[in-house]
Parts: C-alpha cells; structure tokens; sequence
C-alpha cells in the first residue's frame, strides 16, 4: 500500500509517495525530496544537526516520522535565503565566525531562527546558549554562536521596526 505524504517544503508543495510510515522526516527530505542541507549527525535526537522548522517552531527532523507532519509547511536551511540574499542569521553567522567545520551550522542557523521567531533569545549571552543547548557543535564554537544569535536578533528587531 503506497501512501501520499503532502508537505510544504520551503514554500513548495510535495508530495511524496512512501512505501510505509516509517520514514523520519530527515530521510524523506534529504533522500526523497533532495534536501541535503539538513544534516544526519545523530539519528538520536542528541545533536540537534537536523533541526528544521515544523509549522514556525524547531523540531530534529531524526525523531519525527514523515507522515505524522502531513500537511505541514517545513522550512529548512535551503529556504531561508531571499533573492540571493542571506537571511539575516545566516549573514550573522557569517560575519560573527559562528562556525568551523560547518557540519552542524545549518541545523545551528535553524535552531536560532526558532529561538529569536519563539522570543526566547533575549539579550542575556546565557540564555541564548540556553536556547540553543539541543544544538551541539564538536568544535566548539559557541562563544561564536552566541553572538551570531545576539546579532542576528538586533538585526531582525531592526529591520521589523523600520518596516514598521
């Protein structure tokens, strides 16, 4: 029995045919849909490398099986960029020297969008790596990530206010 998994994958509809329920939502991206950018660190739910956003809120993609978010709008580190243009906390990762080896930097990117989108970065250094403790980084980078995620929150209050 095939089933049809409907998803909204960065402002594109899919559908995707599977076989049976059993795929997480990190595999029907990545090697269904083609998605790479969302990353297989774990498989454990413990790295947070696979963070995507699931309806506006951060979810790891490892533990959530496909079809339990049918119908859902998914965005992943692929739909973040407008026009060529970085979205603002990628270009803060950037410019702050958030990351190193880069395996973990799109579920990292993804994570603080959640985070500042949930307004529960603030302003404290703390409570940011608070945040962002599902979201592990082997080398170590997080003096970096913490301020990429400071700054990317100015930015965005920035920005707001001034189309405001």
């Amino acid at each position: 029995m095939t089933l049809t998994l409907t998803l909204t994958v960065n402002g594109e509809r899919r559908e995707v045919p599977l076989d049976d329920a059993r795929p997480t939502l990190l595999d029907v991206l990545r090697e269904r849909i083609g998605l790479t950018g969302t990353k297989k660190g774990c498989d454990r739910g413990q790295c947070g490398a696979c963070t995507v956003l699931v309806d506006g809120r951060r979810m790891n993609a490892c533990l959530t099986l496909a079809m339990s978010v049918d119908g859902a709008e998914i965005t992943t580190i692929e739909g973040l960029a407008e026009n060529g243009a970085l979205h603002p906390v990628q270009a803060a990762f950037v410019e702050n020297d958030a990351f190193q080896c880069g395996f973990c930097t799109p579920g990292q990117i993804m994570s603080a969008v959640g985070l500042i989108a949930e307004g529960e970065a603030g302003d404290d250094p703390e409570r940011i790596r608070e945040g962002m403790s599902g979201n592990l980084c082997r080398c170590a980078a997080y003096p970096g990530i913490a301020k990429a995620v400071a700054d990317a929150q100015k930015r965005l209050a920035d920005n707001e206010r001034k189309s405001a």
